[in-house]
């Protein structure tokens, strides 16, 4: 009878920390959900994603040598865009990444170099890092990078939106983001069909912009749903 009682009790208390989560998401899914979108590639794809650039001032990105920031005051990067290295901090932890050979790459803990299979899993950890946080900074810059596919998609309300899926590269390949655009061109938000995410069509906002020495333009804010991601310490030079 005790074991019984206990079976009970242990299972109306999962039930009772679970279901609320599980209803919460069921509210979630069938408000946000949305199907991947369709669009047409073309021209017309690639004119809006012109007009996306030139109303951030590709150029001055472009020709922007250096970045530094900290992503949700977690995880700290000087970036090396001339040089495509970067350094990541987080914790104790230093890596070095040589985004264009990973066997140059180097880990610090402490300030102390090591290597080790320690070392192998921090530096793709770092990768994964960098991967995801500086999306959150440039990606408006990435719409044509190799493997880029982008389509021009009409939103509900007859507005042109940006369809761009990641054919490889990154941590997630197949990824796609629809870009929502103001009257000038620039990017308000966007919304999401990526693995990691398990409602289709989640939107994020892109604000808060700012404009580094080097005249690029990077967002230091972006809400999703009640979450608020945090881009601070923002530095660009040429």
């Amino acid at each position: 009878m005790k074991t019984k009682k206990t079976l009970k009790i242990i299972t109306g208390a999962i039930v009772f920390l679970t279901l609320p989560s599980l209803l919460f998401f069921g509210f979630l899914y069938f408000k946000y959900n949305e199907d991947l979108p369709t669009g047409i590639q073309g021209e017309k794809a690639d004119a809006l994603a012109y007009n996306m650039l030139e109303a951030l001032d590709y150029d001055a990105y472009k020709n922007t040598n250096s970045m530094e920031w900290t992503f949700k005051k977690r995880h700290h990067y000087n970036w090396n865009k001339s040089k495509n290295t970067c350094e990541v901090f987080w914790k104790d932890y230093k890596v070095y990444l040589d985004l264009n050979d990973n066997s140059q790459s180097k880990v610090y803990i402490h300030g102390f170099i090591i290597d080790s299979d320690l070392s192998d899993e921090l530096i793709e950890k770092a990768i994964h890092y960098f991967n995801n946080d500086s999306f959150w900074l440039v990606a408006p810059y990435k719409v044509f990078d190799d493997g880029v596919e982008r389509r021009l998609v009409k939103t509900d309300n007859n507005k042109d939106a940006l369809l761009v899926t990641y054919t490889s590269g990154g941590s997630t390949p197949g990824d796609s983001y629809l870009w929502l655009l103001d009257d000038n061109g620039k990017p308000k938000a966007f919304k999401m069909w990526v693995s990691i995410l398990p409602i289709d069509g989640l939107e994020a906002s892109w604000s808060d912009w700012t404009t580094t020495e080097s005249g690029a333009q990077l967002p230091t804010f972006h809400k999703l749903l009640i979450l608020g991601l945090e881009i601070t310490d923002i530095k660009g030079t040429k």
